[in-house]
């Protein structure tokens, strides 16, 4: 049984990747204490111990960040780019096959932005599809934090080998959260419509990337629903992973 090790499990994200992968002997690791959640403590920025608590496992999922948009350029340094390199480091030292990167929409957030002073605002007006291999137009530190880490995974897939997924997350919300978004300004609104990660689409693409057989070494993949407003390219999560997203933000709302 392939064993995995989840950082930032946690999270709103860790948490649907531990449903979705129950089925395999799966190490949570998270930052501070959960009474609902029986791991691994450790600060991905300490790396001696995080590369003790992946010694022996197979796959990474890394989600550990800080997830704000809006984070200081500092904390997404210590923790978003210092944190992710640690990962990828304790990977080839203890021969991990592969690492799943949580990275975000946010790495290419700035294209069809409403208002390019702000994020999570999106063009009222026509998109631009955007591809997986179209260049990285960050938002925010945040999304700089998160191109960082997309390029540290093609260095580590390149240099040392290892099998790379940079999963390019969109916004993981359940159905009720999604309706509240659209209280908002339309440009909000519209983005939270694009964006949309149901929580059932979420388990599946998380999924995938663990156990895909990859095409290539590195693969930079989105991930978001099949919503009539999207602007991020699903074709190649489902010709390199095989994910079939099965919810749509404008059914729900319907």
């Amino acid at each position: 049984m392939t064993r995995i090790a989840v950082t930032g499990a946690g999270g709103t994200v860790g948490r649907e990747s531990l449903a979705a992968l129950e089925d395999h002997d799966v190490t949570p690791i998270t930052h501070s204490e959960h009474d609902d959640i029986d791991s691994v403590r450790c600060d991905v920025t300490d790396y001696d111990a995080l590369s003790d608590a992946l010694s022996g496992h197979d796959v990474v999922v890394h989600l550990a960040a800080n997830p704000s948009p809006e984070a200081d350029w500092r904390s997404t340094v210590d923790v978003n780019i210092e944190g992710t390199r640690n990962v990828f480091e304790a990977a080839r030292e203890h021969g991990i096959r592969r690492v799943v990167f949580a990275s975000s929409n946010h790495a290419v957030g700035m294209y069809n932005a409403a208002d390019r002073t702000k994020t999570e605002t999106m063009t009222t007006e026509t998109a631009e599809p955007i591809s997986h291999d179209d260049p990285p137009r960050p938002d925010s530190y945040y999304g700089v934090s998160k191109v960082t880490g997309e390029a540290l995974g093609t260095y580590y897939a390149d240099r040392h080998g290892i099998e790379v997924v940079n999963l390019r997350i969109g916004w993981l919300l359940p159905e009720d959260g999604l309706r509240d978004t659209q209280d908002e300004p339309e440009e909000h609104a519209r983005f939270a419509r694009a964006m949309w990660l149901s929580p059932r689409d979420c388990r599946d693409v998380i999924r995938a990337a663990v156990t895909a057989d990859l095409p290539e070494r590195a693969v930079t993949a989105h991930a978001t629903s099949r919503n009539d407003d999207r602007f991020l390219s699903l074709l190649w999560a489902e010709r390199a992973l095989g994910y079939r997203p099965r919810d749509n933000a404008t059914e729900v709302l319907e």
